[in-house]
């Protein structure tokens, strides 16, 4: 089929302009339609945000399946293997449960129970996983229960751990980005490296999965204008879920000819087969931990798995000093430093360097955690390419001038209190810029602005 390289740019430019065109109308929809549930103990934004995000989403994805269909390096996809359909017949399933859920409050168990009916509709169109590769064993064939019952659960835990880390504005749309993007450098490494023409519907896959993503985050970025809901985030999940079962159990180990020479080469050669069996987790590292302890707190508490709460990973970098911005970009580097790290070592497996860079990084990372409150700023030459509350302004120095002075004003208000005529204490006020400031929300944002001080306007004629 050649080099797709174009064809996946272009399918993967399709799906995200047709998200973001289509996310727009779908918000008013949503506000027309009342899908703006009011705000809950456990949310962090302030005001009523609409959801239904996913059908902007699941539209962006048909355009982009129906495209690669016309394309003439990826049609052959299409003709050679039934998964796209499979995809598309469990997507739409999982996609309209998620659509009732964000408008009506779906049960937490008929959506576990949808999941499943839509993990089986993809197992009965072939999308299923067909045989695993185990060190040191070789290539195990899986029975029909088994492959069926593997694939079910992969695609319920990798959905719940999408769905569980969607809690602030772009987080989980970003961290399953990066996600499909490392996944994409792997399965098409092994679809053009070794030649396996297997591995293409799941390149196919997280291509699609990334334009959604990329297309919705404009939207989606802190404050959030409209979110996906869970008619989004179980679909990119449900996705995301569907490339791995491809590329795990639809290539086989033999047709790259690893299981040859000593057992030390052929263990090394054999690690890009066995990534698939971790890296479907690895990707969503950081969504699956939090999965696992919600369950484990919940259950501990004596409360249901799916009872919803404020203790998830984003909620506690929230608690301990970080802004809602910086939260959602910690998260987001903790998933590239897994997911490109797990794949990098795969490539190159014997290289010291990579093991180095990751531990490097993971100390970077380390120190972002241990300074919330640090704002970094720009050096001078890039002023003009990032935010304003990066920049090198004079605001800073003159807010610094301004309470330098108003020491030195209260000084001598402390120094009239000790035998110097007394003075109008609204003379003295401080300034509006260095005014103690209202507590911020979790959100970064402040539910009560600092009131104006007017000055006391009395009515004529008055004696008060």
């Amino acid at each position: 089929m050649g080099q797709p390289v174009r064809d996946y740019l272009l399918t993967l430019c399709v799906t995200a302009a047709v998200t973001y065109l289509l996310t727009g109308p779908v918000r008013k929809f949503a506000i027309a339609t009342g899908a703006m549930p009011e705000i809950r103990a456990r949310d962090v934004h302030r005001e009523p945000t609409p959801r239904l995000g996913g059908i902007a989403m699941f539209f962006g994805m048909c355009a982009g399946l129906l495209v690669a269909d016309n394309l003439q390096n990826l049609n052959g996809v299409f003709e050679l293997s039934n998964e796209p359909r499979a995809l598309l017949s469990g997507a739409a399933l999982i996609w309209l449960i998620g659509v009732l859920d964000d408008k009506f409050e779906i049960d937490a168990l008929i959506k576990l129970g949808a999941q499943m009916i839509a993990a089986g509709v993809m197992v009965m169109q072939g999308l299923t996983i067909l045989w695993i590769p185990v060190p040191g064993v070789g290539t195990v064939a899986l029975t029909s229960w088994q492959g069926t019952l593997l694939t079910v659960a992969l695609v319920v835990i990798t959905i719940n751990a999408v769905n569980f880390v969607d809690g602030l504005d772009g987080l989980a749309a970003g961290m399953v980005c990066i996600a499909a993007a490392a996944f994409f450098l792997y399965t098409y490494r092994i679809w053009y490296g070794y030649g396996i023409e297997a591995a293409a519907p799941a390149t196919l896959f997280a291509a699609i999965l990334m334009g959604m993503c990329v297309g919705f985050l404009p939207h989606n970025m802190h404050p959030a204008r409209i979110f996906m809901g869970d008619s989004g985030s179980m679909l990119i999940g449900l996705v995301l879920a569907a490339g791995a079962i491809s590329v795990t159990g639809q290539v086989d180990p033999d047709a790259l000819k690893i299981f040859e020479g000593s057992t030390r080469q052929a263990t090394h050669a054999a690690l890009p087969v066995f990534i698939p069996l971790l890296l479907p987790l690895t990707i969503i590292a950081i969504p699956f931990a939090d999965l696992v302890l919600a369950v484990v707190r919940r259950t501990w508490n004596g409360k249901s798995p799916f009872a919803a709460d404020r203790g998830h990973l984003h909620h506690r970098l929230l608690e301990i000093g970080h802004s809602h911005s910086r939260s959602v970009l910690i998260m987001y580097f903790w998933s590239a430093l897994i997911a490109f790290g797990v794949v990098a070592y795969s490539v190159h497996s014997a290289s010291m360097w990579i093991l180095l860079v990751v531990v490097a990084l993971s100390a970077v990372g380390l120190v972002l955690l241990l300074l919330p409150r640090f704002t970094p700023r720009a050096p001078l030459w890039a002023q003009a390419f990032v935010p304003p509350r990066y920049r090198r302004s004079g605001r800073a120095e003159a807010e610094a001038g301004v309470s330098e002075a108003w020491e030195g004003v209260e000084g001598s208000v402390e120094g009239a209190a000790a035998g110097a005529p007394c003075v109008h204490a609204q003379e003295h006020e401080p300034p509006a810029e260095v005014r103690t400031p209202v507590p911020a929300g979790v959100n970064g944002a402040t539910a009560i602005g600092a009131r104006s001080r007017l000055p006391d306007r009395r009515k004529a004629g008055s004696r008060q």
